[in-house]
């Protein structure tokens, strides 16, 4: 809704012409029409909807045009193409996507065509069926041809359309929305029927009885099935992900970005979150946790959470003659499990212990114990040396890419990686508590010792006087490799020098991060791509990691520059994101990749899947973690209020959920107060407003905390019930203040980096000659 809608349903609230309950009434019952994105002429964007289950719809907005998803354009369910969209017609003649105006809706998409008829696309949540609506027709007869099936696989069936999927066994059937279930005419291979039928459905079922008693359901149901899918995700929205501010900008993309995350939690194969769109519709396990935070954590969504860590436990390797005993997959697809990834199983540990910080559930600690330590014992069994550091090959990490034809790999980071080192020490860590819990004694020590040796040896080990940043990794002889890569941005818990990390941060973004993501590898490298796609130069897997923008990246660079005291300038990649969700690629989401340097007089070109979960994730993590600074730990029963906001933000109103409740925060920038209510929570508040002195402050549900800068003390209230129970006044803390000041020094003048001559790059002096494509 824009300003001005909201500022005449307040005014008509005040004149007493409209109660603010019925006015919130009517601002939850339109806030997805409020997110509709107009997109009309050459303005052309992917789209996809999914249904919780096992199926996606991507289309493109104007045409298809031939881009590297064209080939799964249309419906694809379990991995599986199933068919490449659909044509429309009126009395024989074809609608034209191409002059259509689209809006494109949290939960539909409409088309506008230039003679007036109008198309409504709908999938349905747990169906797979697609429903299109079809109205305005000036005209008597319509039809739907679906796209990529070969005519001998279309044959008619009690006036039904009935088609084999272009892969898989699955059988389509297609019927008229309105009327007549029989009532259409094959004609050839398009399915008509009366302008009354008002459209068509599609469903897709293992046999023709199964999708035709789906199509039944349908014509029965959608009504139905239409507004439960509204209500969820308005719920989504007015709940778990509630957000409000006056910049319009700011609400409408974290909102977009929270619905296009929602599409890739799903139920597919058991619980899990899709990799991205459009060809990693499965479940990997680095992916999968890295995700987690920002899929279901940050938005409450525990019962996600935990289905997803029971899942995924089904599949960790319980054979101990394996030398993947422990390991949980790298990726589970209906066809293949995988445990070729070694950071999978530190981050599967760490986000149950995450799980358990936001949710308070002690009792999955239990359930899972046995999977932690298998994943401990196997890891200390196979894929550990003297020095306690976790071994893995190659491409075992997340920059996995290698050759098909003899597995060399693009970048060889075996075999001690300086992020896996932090992640191996980080589930060792919380491994030590698990045991503890359990009453495990023997291996809580066991395991915190060597978590202390891996931080002992590392200092020693990646660091070189010489050099600012971390080693990325030690090689088989055990030499250091000091390649600049953002990897080290994972590594800080194990470095204890403060202002080396200063330093570290610096020139990581200065060497990598540019306004439109987190490269890969700095431009200095003799190795550095400055584009993903360049077929004429090299094989895209070759740049994949040596140069490719990766926008996950962009998170725990952000968080860094946070923790350093830039909120300001992390804001500015923040925003920048913001932007790309809504006026580039997917609407309302974040893609895998971009090229590194913009093609001349062009933009930087997206790449990889055009929605990618942890691109997604890590952006609603670090505002909720680190702008927000909302973190709770439901162990220890508190909770750290940490907001760190850039000044170009007014205000703010949002939930954060914890434990069994959750908390409603305010911030206003003109009255320089943070406010919050606190619902179902009794906890110890750390509240660290910068630069002030920290101060722990218990609370319990239906209190409310403000904090008020005036001058240069903080003015802290603790109300119940509007009956002040705590009032103290923090200063400014001496020791930040010089903290800020040194920040402030060595971030002086820090930007962005910036693209070199494509003459110096030699890469782009090769010639490849073998095959292009995926």
């Amino acid at each position: 809704m824009s300003i001005i809608n909201k500022s005449k349903l307040i005014m008509l609230a005040s004149a007493g012409m409209l109660s603010f309950g019925t006015m919130q009434s009517v601002q939850a019952q339109n806030i997805l029409d409020q997110m509709a994105v107009k997109l009309k002429g050459n303005t052309n964007r992917e789209v996809s909807f999914a249904n919780k289950k096992s199926a996606y719809y991507l289309t493109q907005t104007q045409a298809n045009t031939g881009n590297e998803y064209e080939y799964f354009e249309g419906m694809n369910i379990a991995k599986k193409r199933i068919f490449s969209g659909f044509s429309l017609f009126v009395d024989g003649q074809q609608l034209d996507n191409g002059s259509s105006t689209v809006t494109v809706y949290p939960y539909k998409m409409n088309r506008s065509f230039a003679n007036g008829a109008q198309s409504v696309l709908w999938l349905h949540d747990f169906k797979n069926v697609v429903e299109v609506d079809l109205s305005s027709v000036k005209g008597k007869r319509i039809g739907i041809h679906l796209k990529g099936i070969e005519a001998e696989n279309i044959s008619a069936q009690n006036n039904l359309m009935i088609l084999k999927s272009i892969e898989g066994n699955h059988v389509i059937a297609v019927a008229p929305r309105l009327g007549n279930i029989n009532g259409g005419k094959l004609e050839k291979d398009q399915l008509t029927a009366s302008a009354s039928a008002k459209g068509f459905f599609i469903a897709v079922g293992k046999t023709a009885d199964e999708a035709t008693a789906l199509l039944k359901e349908a014509r029965k149901n959608s009504s139905r099935w239409k507004k439960e899918r509204k209500e969820r995700i308005t719920k989504l929205l007015e709940k778990n992900t509630y957000f409000k501010s006056s910049d319009q900008q700011l609400e409408e993309s974290l909102n977009w970005m929270s619905v296009t995350m929602d599409q890739l939690v799903s139920e597919q194969q058991g619980y899990g979150i899709y990799a991205g769109l459009p060809w990693f519709n499965e479940y990997w396990g680095r992916d999968e946790f890295i995700s987690m935070p920002g899929a279901v954590l940050v938005s409450g969504q525990f019962k996600w959470a935990k289905d997803i860590l029971k899942s995924f436990a089904e599949y960790q390797n319980t054979d101990p003659n394996s030398k993947f005993f422990g390991r949980v997959p790298n990726i589970v697809n209906p066809d293949a499990i995988d445990y070729h990834t070694t950071d999978g199983t530190p981050r599967f540990v760490i986000e149950l212990y995450d799980y358990v910080q936001y949710s308070g559930d002690m009792e999955l600690i239990k359930e899972l114990y046995p999977n932690v330590k298998n994943s401990i014992e196997g890891a200390l069994k196979n894929w550990t040396d003297d020095s306690g550091y976790l071994l893995h090959a190659n491409n075992e990490t997340w920059m996995d890419a290698r050759r098909n034809y003899d597995k060399r790999s693009y970048s060889p980071r075996g075999t001690r990686a300086n992020d896996i080192q932090a992640l191996w020490y980080k589930q060792l860590q919380a491994g030590a508590y698990f045991a503890r819990v359990i009453g495990d004694t023997a291996n809580e020590q066991k395991w915190e010792a060597i978590a202390e040796k891996v931080k002992k040896n590392f200092d020693k080990d990646y660091r070189d006087p010489s050099q600012k940043f971390l080693a990325d990794r030690l090689d088989p002889l055990g030499i250091p490799e000091f390649k600049l890569r953002p990897n080290q941005l994972f590594a800080y818990d194990l470095v204890n020098d403060q202002d080396f990390k200063l330093q570290m941060t610096k020139i990581c973004w200065e060497e990598l991060v540019y306004p439109w993501g987190t490269s890969s590898l700095n431009r200095q490298d003799l190795f550095f791509h400055p584009f993903h796609l360049a077929w004429k130069h090299y094989h895209k897997d070759e740049a994949y990691h040596n140069g490719t923008i990766w926008l996950w990246l962009n998170g725990i660079a952000m968080q860094r520059m946070i923790e350093s005291g830039q909120s300001d300038v992390a804001y500015q990649l923040f925003q920048n994101m913001n932007q790309q969700a809504m006026n580039r690629g997917v609407v309302g989401g974040l893609s895998e990749n971009m090229d590194c340097y913009p093609h001349e007089g062009k933009l930087t070109k997206l790449t990889g899947t055009y929605l990618q979960a942890w691109s997604n994730a890590e952006h609603l993590r670090v505002w909720n973690q680190y702008f927000l600074g909302v973190r709770p730990d439901m162990i220890a029963k508190t909770l750290t209020l940490a907001p760190r906001l850039p000044k170009d933000i007014n205000d703010l109103e949002y939930k954060s959920f914890m434990g069994e409740g959750y908390l409603k925060g305010t911030y206003n920038k003109a009255k320089q107060s943070y406010t919050y209510q606190f619902h179902a929570i009794d906890t110890e508040v750390n509240l660290d407003v910068w630069p002030f002195n920290t101060q722990k402050i218990k609370v319990k549900s239906g209190d409310v905390l403000s904090a008020t800068q005036t001058g240069e003390q903080l003015e802290v209230r603790v109300k119940h019930h509007g009956r002040v129970k705590q009032s103290f006044t923090l200063k400014k803390n001496a020791d930040r203040l010089a903290t800020a000041k040194k920040q402030a020094e060595v971030f002086k003048g820090v930007k962005f980096c910036e693209p070199m001559s494509l003459d110096h790059h030699r890469v782009m002096q090769k010639t490849f000659k073998g095959r292009t494509g995926f």
